[in-house]
């Protein structure tokens, strides 16, 4: 019963960490960056829509600004990146790091503002679980379509071209360091975005809310990924898959706590759900290496004494 009880909670929480792992999934996926800005631009969107929520600015342009926030993070990402040669890796960590006092400037230089529901027009809130999640759900609906429509532009098609083969693209006239940078000002917007929906459904926005983020978001994405390849692979299937496995993982993580593991070892948990998903394929890959020829060798074997 506890269990049921908890279900709404982890389905809302794990739409809006799915939509995250939608940002992440831009990133890692289609421009093969693995962008560890969105640990920072998460608490961003969650930082910038409550200070302006708390100011009176109203849920949906506070949802708006957020996004346009974590974008500008994501620019400053791919500028560090494309314009000055860093590494994406070492990028992202260095926006990460500017981030944190970033983050804590807006928060007023302090670790947590709250957001009461009660005195100001949510999007949607921990409070009422079945209005968080319609809510989350029409956000989410109308980020894929938008999403969709966008990467079957000419834009958008380049940016997936980057993403695939980089050196190809740049022969063909391609700006790839612009079309890097898009793509991460997208990823992180996206991210932000997530971090506004997590400021509000939990009624507060704090300095730590994004730590850790990278792996929930990877976790969501192979989850998802393992089983909506299987049914179709194309690009909207694999993106409800991402949020499928958002909302999985919130599932597990609810149940983990309910089994009495300590709230000190989930984000181990993560990592390790994480580290299996990345290992299978490449096991399997190694297994089928090194058996493979040997079944063939036997075959061949076998037929040339049945010939005999």
């Amino acid at each position: 019963m506890a269990f049921l009880n908890a279900l709404p909670g982890a389905v809302a929480q794990g739409l809006i960490w799915g939509l995250m792992a939608i940002g992440v999934y831009i990133s890692y996926k289609i421009l093969d960056i693995a962008d560890l800005t969105v640990d920072g631009s998460i608490c961003t969107g969650a930082c910038v829509c409550a200070v302006l929520i708390t100011n009176g600015v109203p849920a949906w342009l506070s949802m708006i600004i957020a996004f346009l926030a974590g974008a500008l993070t994501g620019i400053v990402t791919g500028l560090f990146n494309t314009a000055l040669g860093i590494p994406s890796i070492l990028a992202g960590i260095l926006t990460q790091l500017i981030l944190y006092s970033v983050n804590l400037s807006i928060l007023g230089g302090k670790s947590l503002t709250t957001v009461d529901a009660r005195t100001n027009n949510l999007v949607l809130n921990m409070s009422d679980n079945p209005k968080a999640i319609i809510a989350a759900g029409i956000i989410i609906v109308a980020v894929i379509v938008v999403l969709w429509l966008f990467f079957y532009t000419e834009v958008g098609l380049t940016l997936k071209s980057t993403g695939d083969n980089p050196d190809m693209s740049r022969a063909q006239g391609v700006n790839v360091k612009f079309n890097k940078v898009l793509g991460l000002a997208i990823s992180n917007g996206i991210v932000a975005l997530a971090g506004s929906l997590l400021a509000q459904y939990k009624g507060s926005a704090n300095i730590n809310d994004g730590r850790g983020a990278i792996v929930i978001g990877l976790a969501a994405i192979f989850i998802g990924l393992s089983v909506s390849t299987k049914i179709k692979p194309n690009f909207v299937v694999s993106l409800i898959g991402v949020i499928g496995g958002g909302i999985v993982y919130y599932v597990i993580y609810n149940l983990v706590i309910l089994m009495g593991l300590k709230t000190d070892y989930l984000k181990m948990l993560s990592a390790i759900i994480v580290a299996i998903f990345l290992a299978v394929p490449y096991l399997k890959n190694e297994y089928f290496k090194k058996h493979k020829p040997v079944a063939a060798a036997s075959d061949a074997n076998a037929g040339g004494a049945v010939n005999a």
